[in-house]
């Protein structure tokens, strides 16, 4: 008999979490901008004079709200380049349209009324994954806009999207990049960049308000997450009623969905074909 996997509570959850957990990637470098400037330079390879970083907190606890954003968001001192950056411990099987998406808040938030659209800064969108998303066994994934009939010829749209699998580490040469990487999905310090990440790690694990803010977070994405199977088991038990005549109750039973809000939506006009 296989071994039932037995679920983490919350403060399990807290306590066994690293840096592969958005939550404290985005706690870590959105408070420590000297740390996130360096990850840049070590992932992009070229150097940053100095970054600024999103003036707002981005964790909103609010029920009403679409999500809640943990993508860090900064820009460099010379006001031409702007940078996105993630962490992503599962494949969520979104994170090319999430990039696209994350590009395009970045240029209608950097875009002013009037301005032309070559004032457009360059802009960096980076997802630090632990799976290989793409499955072609490579360390690193960079995407660029190129013409199909001719693979030399660049939009030169300045819009850069990097994926860094951390899985992968070993089949990357810069020994900075394979370092964290490995601190990704190892939690283990290799030189004196991640022995300060694992340092700022076991720091943020003792701050009652980040504790406090990571478990209304977590119990946010768990809402989130019941009310949509319920929304989807409501429309199933519909579709059991009004295509195959079940009845309101069978149908709500056999979907798992509230019988109460199944009949609720049965009151409601059908949406045309």
């Amino acid at each position: 008999m296989s071994e039932i996997k037995k679920e983490q509570t919350l403060e399990e959850k807290w306590q066994n979490a690293t840096l592969a957990n958005n939550f404290i990637f985005y706690k870590i470098m959105r408070h420590n901008p000297d740390v996130c400037k360096e990850l840049l330079e070590i992932l992009l390879e070229f150097p940053i004079e100095k970054i600024e970083m999103s003036q707002e907190e981005e964790i909103n606890i609010d029920f009403d709200s679409k999500g809640v954003r943990l993508d860090v968001y900064a820009k460099d001192a010379s006001g031409l380049k702007v940078y996105n950056i993630e962490v992503q411990a599962a494949d969520t099987k979104e994170l090319p349209e999430r990039s696209r998406y994350y590009q395009g808040v970045i240029d209608v938030d950097l875009l002013k009324s009037g301005q032309k659209y070559k004032d457009l800064k360059t802009s960096f969108v980076i997802f630090i994954c632990v799976d290989d998303i793409f499955g072609n066994g490579l360390p690193k994934y960079t995407f660029e806009n190129l013409c199909q009939e001719d693979p030399k010829i660049k939009l030169n749209d300045r819009a850069y999207k990097y994926f860094f699998i951390s899985k992968n580490c070993d089949r990357i040469l810069d020994k900075r990049q394979k370092a964290f990487l490995r601190m990704v999905t190892e939690n283990k310090p290799s030189d004196d960049f991640t022995v300060r990440i694992k340092s700022l790690v076991d720091d943020a694990k003792r701050n009652t308000q980040w504790r406090k803010q990571y478990m209304e977070w977590e119990r946010e994405k768990t809402y989130e997450r019941d009310a949509g199977r319920q929304e989807k088991a409501v429309e199933n038990a519909l579709t059991l009623v009004r295509k195959y005549n079940a009845s309101p109750e069978s149908a709500a039973a056999d979907m798992g969905a509230p019988l109460e809000l199944v009949l609720d939506a049965l009151k409601q006009p059908a949406p045309a074909n």
